[in-house]
C-alpha cells in the first residue's frame, strides 16, 4: 500500500503504463503471428516496425528485436528470391 501523495500518484501512472503496454504487446504478438502465417510483404513490413516500436520504448530488449526482426526478413527473403548468377 502507497503511503505518501508520490506514491500513491505513481501507482496509478504505473498501471496505466501497464495497460498500454499489454495491449501494445498483444498488438505486436498479432502481427508477428499474421506475418510468419500468411507471408505476405504488407504484414511483414508492419510487423518489422511494430518490433523497431517496441524496442524503442523498451518493451522488449534489442537483442530479441534483432532475432525477430532477422526471422522476418528471412520470411521476405525467401518470397522473393535474389536471382542467382550462372555458373561460368
Amino acid at each position: 500500500m502507497p503511503v505518501t501523495k508520490t506514491a500513491k500518484r505513481a501507482q496509478r501512472s504505473s498501471k496505466k503504463k501497464e495497460i498500454v503496454n499489454k495491449r501494445f504487446r498483444a498488438r505486436l504478438d498479432i502481427a508477428i503471428r499474421l506475418a510468419k502465417r500468411n507471408k505476405k510483404t504488407n504484414d511483414i513490413n508492419q510487423a518489422i516496425s511494430l518490433v523497431d516500436k517496441a524496442c524503442k520504448n523498451k518493451l522488449i530488449h534489442k537483442n530479441k528485436a534483432s532475432r525477430l526482426k532477422s526471422s522476418l526478413t528471412r520470411l521476405l527473403s525467401r518470397k522473393n528470391p535474389s536471382k542467382k548468377l550462372p555458373k561460368k
